[in-house]
Formats: C-alpha cells, structure tokens, sequence
C-alpha cells in the first residue's frame, strides 16, 4: 500500500470512528436549556482531536453553561482570498430507545452502517471533517485559502446558544469567511439505472415557529357559554392546519427541476406539479415541501380543571416560509386566523438563498465526479433550516455539502430526526475522500 492509499484508509477510519465516538456522547437538545448535558463534553472531545495534530483551538461557552462552541484555523496561501467556513453542529434531537433497534446513544457499527442519534443529523459530517482536517494538518498541507472549522451548539433550538450567539459575540473568528459549507447537501440520489445526482443545498426555508394565543371569559364548564377561549384557538388552528398556501417556484427549485427533467426526461407539469414531484421517490417529501410556504400545528395547551373555561389557550405552529414570501405569508396568515387570535414569534430566522455557480461549486462538481465518474452535482432548496441562517449574517455565502454516496433503496430523507437513524459506513468513506480533494483545492 502506498504512503498516500495508507494516509486515506488511516482518514476514513477515522471519519467512522469518529462518528460513532461522538453518538455515544448523548448531546440531546431539548430546547430547554436546563436539560442540556452533553454539548460541553462533545465540544471538549472535539477541542482535544484537533489539538493531538497541532492545531490551536478556541472553545467558547455562550451565555448558558455548557453550551460549549470551538473554532480552529488552518492558514492557506493566500490569506487575501476569503476563507471557507466547514461548520457543524454537535447537539441532535431527542430519542426515544424503545422505538429503536439499537440503542439510540450506542454509536453501533453494525451491518455496514453506523446507528445511533445524530448519525445523519449531523455527527457524520462533523466526523468526516474532523477527520480530514486531522489529515490536512498531519501532512502539513497548506490549502488554497484559509479554512475556519467550527463545531457548535444548539442548532436543533435555533442556535441561540450556539451560531447565533457567536455570530453576535464572536465574529472575530469568522473573519474573512466569504463562504461556507455544512450540512444537508452533497448527498445523491440515484435518478436511473445507476445514474446519480448529488444534491447541493442553496437555498432554505425561513423558519417562524410562531405561539398563537386566544382570550375568553372564564367561567363555570357547566354554563352555556358564547365566549371561550379553547373554542376560539381550536377552529383557528383547524383553519391554519388544513390550508393550503400557494404554489410558488423559486429559482433554487426550478433549477432543481430543469436539472430532473434533463437527466430523468420526467416532465414538471405545473398543473399537477405535486403529483409529478411524487414520483421522485424518497427525496420527493424534502422537494415537495419547498414548493409552498407551510405551517404545521404542533402545541396545544390551555385551561387547568375539567370544569373550568379558562380565560387563555395558546398553540404553537411551525411555519416554514420561501425566500421572498414573508410579507405575503404573514397577511395570509392573520386571514386564516382572524382578528381574535394573537400571534408573537417564539424563534425567527430569515429564508437563505445563493445562486449555484462560481468557482466553489466547480470545486464541489469536480471533487464528487473524481470518486463517482459520470455523477451529476445540481442545486436544490431544504425544507428545513440549519446555522446557515446565522452566518449569512456576516455576508457569508452559505452551501450544504457534506457529501455522501448512498445505496439507491435507501430513504435518506425519513431518518433526519427518525428511527433507526443511521448512515452507511461506505458512504462516510467517500464523503471523507471528497472532502479531502476538496478542501485542498478549493
């Protein structure tokens, strides 16, 4: 085996291992800061892989203990040209083991695959970038431009301990960073016979998760009573939760499109565009979702004794809103509602969106087709949210591209916050070769 074939295998077992390590360290992030146990010990583990090959790390706590954040430099050529921010969050969602067929906290390795909460969510990619920033430093590579690694907190809140409180506090250590790279893209799809599409993020909801509130008199539950709260929130709700907004195309999902009906020959029809994009297959739930502002009932609470009619009932909805849409979204939704319901924001991050080209996207192609020959790399919208909404703040052009090949019969999109989450360990492999090339080149 040659030094460099020894240097990569080293690399990719590195990105398993890491993965599996960093399941195991329960990071679950409840939204209650209170709860939160993990994050600081995942921090310091990550602090500690990077200073064993030299580099100088920065851990930061934000404004609630243990929410531990840490950032670290690799200087490249040329320091004038912006640095590339690899950014990844450390917290994952709740689980719960009884449903599971591993143990969600137990990082197995089994069957091929790495189980475990966080295993796609997105400890993969902070595995793989762990280990390649581990290699880089080892060889001592110089990359075209500086690197910023970052590896933060609770992005599964909306990053108030974490992205965001750096952005706020801590740009010092994004300085220079005209773009970035993290999670949900870079994973394909197999469009036909074999033929795959790697999908870059460009683009993302915003994210108003939004608390409703009506008022009523309170009074006796035996009385008739013309006046109730409950009763006033619960058809606003049933309104909101059975509506359907309007259809909307945005650039990032009619390139999407374009880029589908080139290499499948499917046709879009926008007459019955939702019935068309069924037909894609696992990813058509992430894709569907992009194609209309949503807002999806989740809370409900109110009142305190059977027999009382209290004065107050609130809801919380998640809305998830298109690049552009907000204006039209919020005068939309205060007509679903109507005039007795209050509204106020519980989180609020704007929508993000760039165009797919330049030379960074030709790095991204051009490291995807140097381990899959004959792989397409296109643009695409998520329908959720990542920290992206918080380092677009600093001017910061923001990508998802932590890259995976995966088996084609695999649903990739049903285990972002599913059961039995798990990413295969060939894919981690790969992902960790195509970084390597990329982060050298780019």
């Amino acid at each position: 085996m040659s030094e460099q074939s020894a240097a990569t295998a080293v690399s990719e077992e590195e990105a398993v291992r890491f993965t599996s390590e960093l399941i195991r360290i329960d990071t679950t992030n409840t939204g209650d800061p209170s709860t939160v146990v993990g994050e600081r010990m995942a921090a310091e583990w990550v602090a500690e892989q990077l200073s064993d090959v030299g580099f100088e790390t920065t851990y930061v706590e934000s404004g609630a203990k243990g929410r531990g954040n840490v950032v670290a430099r690799l200087a490249g050529e040329d320091s004038g040209r912006g640095a590339l921010l690899v950014h990844g969050h450390l917290d994952v969602v709740p689980a719960d083991a009884s449903e599971w067929s591993v143990h969600p906290f137990s990082g197995a390795v089994q069957d091929g695959y790495v189980w475990g909460r966080g295993a796609v969510d997105m400890k993969d990619m902070v595995g793989m970038t762990l280990a390649t920033a581990r290699r880089l430093k080892r060889d001592g590579v110089v990359p075209k431009r500086d690197l910023i690694f970052a590896f933060v907190a609770d992005e599964e809140a909306g990053g108030e301990y974490g992205a965001q409180w750096l952005v706020e506090n801590r740009p010092e250590l994004f300085e220079g960073a005209t773009e970035a790279i993290s999670e949900v893209g870079g994973f394909s799809i197999t469009v036909k016979d074999g033929v795959r599409a790697y999908v870059v993020e460009t683009a993302e909801k915003g994210i108003a998760w939004l608390k409703l509130r009506a008022r009523g008199r309170a009074g006796h539950g035996s009385m008739v009573h013309e006046d109730n709260a409950v009763t006033k929130l619960t058809q606003a709700v049933a309104r909101l939760g059975t509506h359907r907004f309007p259809l909307v195309l945005t650039d990032s999902v009619r390139e999407f499109l374009a880029a589908m009906t080139e290499l499948t020959g499917m046709r879009f029809d926008e007459e019955d565009l939702d019935g068309t994009v069924a037909k894609l297959g696992g990813v058509a739930r992430m894709v569907g979702a992009t194609l209309r502002d949503t807002a999806n009932p989740t809370m409900l609470s109110g009142g305190y004794k059977a027999n009382v009619i209290p004065s107050v009932a609130e809801a919380v909805v998640d809305c998830r809103v298109l690049p552009g849409r907000e204006e039209a979204f919020l005068r939309e939704l205060d007509d679903i509602l109507g005039p007795d319901i209050e509204r106020e924001y519980i989180t609020h991050l704007p929508a993000v969106e760039t165009t797919f080209d330049g030379a960074l996207v030709d790095h991204m192609a051009d490291s995807i087709t140097a381990e899959d020959p004959g792989a397409r790399t296109i643009p695409y919208m998520l329908s959720g949210g990542t920290d992206a909404k918080s380092f677009q703040q600093l001017g910061i052009r923001c990508f998802g591209f932590a890259p995976l090949r995966l088996p084609a019969d695999l649903d990739f999109s049903a285990l972002f916050h599913g059961v039995d989450e798990r990413v295969p360990v060939d894919a981690l492999k790969f992902g960790t070769r195509v970084l390597d090339r990329f982060l050298r080149t780019c």
